[in-house]
């Protein structure tokens, strides 16, 4: 594993592909994955006596606080302690549904050092979700805040709970005074040794293609984690780091919470929701150096104009987009109004960071793909027959297991291994690898098109799309249709000021063609004001399929 990019040289990718080694990989740990290991000693303990900040606060109303290693340790402790008392065993899941504030941190690295799991909950589920995953999962305990106790009402069968209040009139009747209970507790836990295999994260998938299946994490992700933090987001003791994702999300939780605490490295979680004028303030306040988000907060940015950018220019080091493919207009913007290089990142809850345009390591990078497999990992394209796909041909991801020594994922909760065939985790995403081993995304497999016997990947066509000043947003989807299989139809989200009309529908479609092909322009265009989006933010091309075929 190269591991010399925390220095300030960047390794060359061939050297560290063919160079990764499990057992180094593993041997940055203090812990044993065989003979026992704890995750918060590795995101905290580790990096004792050092008095350097591991947290960086900023609240909704502006405030600031940090917090050092020692302190978030003892936190951690006194929640285990808590937890212990709660009669939380080590493998029991605790879940948090929480905002981004150091409750959560101390609520996660507390449950991890007890040897429990955490399972988190984004606050903007409704009980529905919530009641789905609790009982997935079968959680013993939940943590939550005020402002969310209320969607726990509506929670068939739910755990007890355990109420974050700042008062004593804000708590409910049966729950558990977490402030309170937890100042109660000693800042004194031996922590709870486990195995690589024993389970750290109860995750759920993001749910663009339809009800969202439960993904055990095991210890053994460490290793994935803390590679891609070197060698995908190149994080260097001299950053300030802010990924902006939310920990409700495996991006945030794994990359924003556990990623950079593995480092010794301190992290930033900010509150409050994001708006393109706080996340300037943030970046400009902090002096934020490396950047890691969402295509979509990107396309706000630069939909919002120019003239904020200019005051941060040359300031991003580098910028990380994961979640969904990044188009290459909002690279070339990056890059000239930010003078910042933004680097496409792609992979799964289930698998961790897996195909990166590597910050940390020196390779060609070709705008608009998805870029190089990530040492530790071997991917191939796989054909409709299983056979590996020829280059530059669309074929399904497949993540090769026995020879992938970071991969952690062994199957769904509950579901065993439906999504693993003949030795291959198969992603359900449609890529393209040319003969540089650079691999571009299609799309989903439910969301390619075939029309007229081509296939179209719909982030082609959407990346087309947004190039035109009009547009913000696209998403295109396939319609079914006798003549031609399927058409392609776009969805769009104007600029502001823009008018959704006839003349602009056939200026988009020529625009299309101009720039992308004959066949692949959008026939059906409909505007919007919003996409659906599941809430970590990707687009849900399925429900827009769904009540496209509904309206016919």
């Amino acid at each position: 594993m190269a591991s010399n990019s925390r220095t300030g040289t960047s390794p060359d990718y061939s050297k560290a592909l063919e160079s990764f080694d499990l057992d180094a990989a593993r041997s940055l740990f203090s812990g044993s994955f065989r003979d026992g290991i704890n995750a918060c000693v590795e995101c905290c303990d580790a990096h004792l006596p050092d008095n350097a900040v591991a947290l960086d606060w900023i609240a909704v109303d502006g405030h600031h606080e940090t917090r050092n290693f020692l302190e978030l340790r003892d936190e951690a402790a006194r929640v285990a302690n808590l937890l212990a008392e709660q009669g939380i065993q080590p493998g029991d899941i605790v879940a948090g549904l929480l905002p981004r504030t150091p409750d959560l941190v101390a609520v996660v690295l507390g449950a991890l050092r007890a040897g429990a799991a955490y399972q988190p909950l984004f606050t903007a589920f409704g009980p529905k979700a919530i009641e789905d995953r609790l009982t997935m999962s079968g959680a013993k305990l939940v943590v939550t805040d005020v402002a969310n106790r209320e969607k726990l009402d509506g929670v068939k069968g739910c755990p007890p709970v355990a109420l974050i209040a700042d008062t004593p009139d804000e708590l409910v009747a049966g729950d558990i005074d977490f402030r309170r209970a937890m100042t109660a507790q000693s800042a004194e836990f031996s922590p709870v040794l486990r195995n690589g295999d024993d389970l750290m994260l109860m995750m759920a998938t993001s749910g663009t293609t339809g009800p969202a299946k439960g993904v055990p994490v095991p210890l053994k992700a460490l290793p994935a984690f803390r590679s891609y933090m070197v060698e995908g987001i190149d994080l260097r003791p001299e950053d300030v780091f802010w990924n902006i994702a939310d920990p409700g999300w495996a991006y945030g939780l794994y990359y924003a919470v556990i990623g950079p605490l593995l480092l010794g490295h301190a992290t930033t979680l900010v509150e409050g929701p994001f708006t393109v004028d706080s996340t300037y303030d943030v970046i400009s306040r902090l002096r934020v150096t490396n950047f890691a988000g969402a295509p979509t907060a990107f396309r706000l940015i630069i939909a919002s104009g120019t003239e904020r950018a200019v005051q941060l220019r040359n300031q991003l080091r580098c910028i990380s987009s994961a979640g969904e493919p990044l188009n290459p207009e909002v690279i070339r913007w990056f890059e000239t109004e930010l003078n910042a290089p933004i680097k496409d990142h792609y992979g799964q809850t289930e698998t961790g960071m897996l195909v990166n345009n590597h910050h940390g390591l020196e390779h060609p990078v070709r705008p608009g793909s998805a870029g190089y497999v990530m040492p530790g990992y071997r991917v191939d394209v796989l054909a409709q027959d299983g056979s590996i796909a020829d280059l530059n041909v669309p074929g399904q991801l497949a993540v090769h297991i026995a020879e992938s020594p970071l991969m952690f994922f062994s199957g769904y909760l509950n579901k065993g291994k439906k999504s693993i065939e003949n030795g291959y985790y198969l992603t359900g995403d449609t890529v393209e690898r040319d003969e540089h081993g650079c691999i571009t995304f299609v799309g989903r497999n439910d969301d390619v098109i075939t029309s007229s016997g081509y296939r179209i990947g719909p982030f082609d066509v959407e990346s087309a799309l947004i190039e035109h000043p009009a547009v913000t947003e696209a998403a295109v989807v396939g319609l079914p249709d006798k003549e031609r299989t399927e058409i392609v139809k776009a969805v769009i989200v104007l600029a502001d000021g823009r008018e959704g009309n006839e003349a602009l529908a056939a200026e988009l479609k020529d625009y299309v063609k101009q720039r992308l092909s004959a066949h692949a322009y959008p026939r059906l265009i409909e505007f919007v004001t919003e996409l659906p989006k599941t809430p970590s933010g990707k687009i849900q091309r399925f429900l827009l399929r769904q009540a496209s075929v509904g309206a016919t």
